[in-house]
């Protein structure tokens, strides 16, 4: 590996370090020693279970673990392993099931849609929908067939999860999904117009589609996004969760030994300013899990930004931080919110501060307003904000 894009690993847990020596074992290599260092090592093995389903790797692990001596890993985390590994099977097939019934559902009333993740990812970068997590459906929808993709889900039974309030208009570039479960079937999905949240440009819709491509995972053909397209969604998703879970890391090691047109995706980096993000997710694929840097990717990973991004992200892995699980703790939120303005461009830090003068729907409920004149919210915003913090601040005062 070049000096150029090694990363500072040294504070990651042992049973961390085990895991990425499982995951980079060859599937042409019959038997498979750990190095010096995890053989002279105590592990806890409770630790390594955790960090194993933290990151969402367990698929990849059980199947690796046959390729070690079986000595060295006692039977019963074996076990777990193997049962967590099952579980996961049944639930994919259970939602490429669903997956099927709703792409027929959506299709018969002419509603195009692109599956992001789920079984079909699975079965693109792994060959196998068991050898992947997910715990959903992620469906992405022209903006314009919204509504009638709503009514589809909720006339089968599911229900909407009103996850966030608007005004203005706002959640249309402010957010970029919705939620819906069915109580009788467990699965739950999620309705996508945008590939990731605002403010921000992104390929549209019509783009995407003329992109696609077609798994044959079903009777039905399920369309899902083209290599490039897959690449942008993979990194963008990956940087907003600080690559926490090992298991988009890992997705994008998959990816990167497809024939992959890297053309096409200089192109893309460049018009949306991902060139940096896009460097550091190849930068840690290949720290962390071995990836092969190609020469087409030289330039991306030369970035001294992209290898700074870089290091700053093994925070993460040093801590088995869950963005999931709120309120986060005080010092893990402002350390995600620096974090996520650093890997902004200066246009893009721009467009994200002005992005704060548009009203939010916390101002109407500090001043509420007849709906006619929401428009003021603009000029009051300002004001709105500063009494909202001048209470906060004060209450904390007297709690003091």
């Amino acid at each position: 590996m070049a000096e150029t894009y090694r990363l500072d690993l040294n504070h990651l847990p042992l049973e961390l370090k085990l895991i990425l020596d499982i995951l980079q074992i060859s599937d042409k290599v019959k038997s498979h020693q750990f190095s010096q260092e995890l053989k002279d090592s105590n592990i806890d093995w409770g630790k390594f279970i955790s960090l194993v389903y933290h990151h969402r790797v367990y698929p990849q692990v059980y199947t690796k673990l046959n390729k070690v001596h079986q000595a060295l890993i006692p039977a019963q985390v074996i076990q777990r392993i193997e049962n967590k590994y099952k579980k996961n099977t049944f639930n994919m097939l259970l939602l490429s099931a669903e997956m099927e019934y709703v792409s027929k559902m959506f299709e018969s009333a002419e509603v195009k849609m692109l599956v992001l993740k789920g079984p079909v990812l699975a079965e693109d970068l792994y060959g196998d929908i068991s050898l992947r997590t997910s715990n959903d459906l992620d469906i992405l929808i022209s903006i314009s067939d919204l509504d009638k993709a709503e009514a589809l889900l909720i006339k089968e039974g599911y229900l909407k999860d009103d996850y966030f309030t608007s005004i203005l208009g706002e959640w249309r570039w402010r957010h970029h999904h919705v939620t819906y479960f069915h109580p009788e079937k467990k699965v739950k999905i999620e309705l996508h117009w945008r590939l990731n949240p605002g403010p921000g440009a992104e390929p549209c819709f019509k783009d995407l589609w003329m992109r696609k491509r077609i798994s044959c995972i079903t009777t039905t053909p399920i369309y899902f996004l083209g290599r490039e397209d897959l690449f942008l969604f993979l990194i963008l998703h990956g940087a907003r969760h600080g690559w926490s879970r090992l298991r988009w890391l890992v997705d994008i090691h998959q990816l990167v030994k497809q024939d992959i047109d890297w053309h096409q995706i200089f192109l893309l980096l460049k018009k949306y300013q991902l060139n940096k993000i896009s460097g550091k997710a190849l930068i840690l694929a290949s720290n962390l899990l071995g990836t092969n840097i190609k020469k087409e990717m030289i330039s991306l990973v030369s970035n001294w930004r992209s290898k700074e991004l870089g290091q700053k992200t093994i925070f993460y892995f040093e801590n088995m931080i869950n963005l999931h699980s709120e309120p986060l703790p005080t010092e893990i939120s402002k350390y995600h919110q620096r974090y996520l303005f650093s890997l902004k461009t200066i246009k893009q830090k721009w467009i994200f501060i002005v992005s704060f003068l548009y009203p939010y729907p916390e101002d109407a409920s500090t001043l509420q307003l007849p709906k006619n004149l929401h428009v003021l919210y603009f000029l009051l915003r300002p004001f709105l904000w500063c009494w909202r913090k001048t209470k906060r601040s004060y209450a904390l005062y007297r709690g003091i």
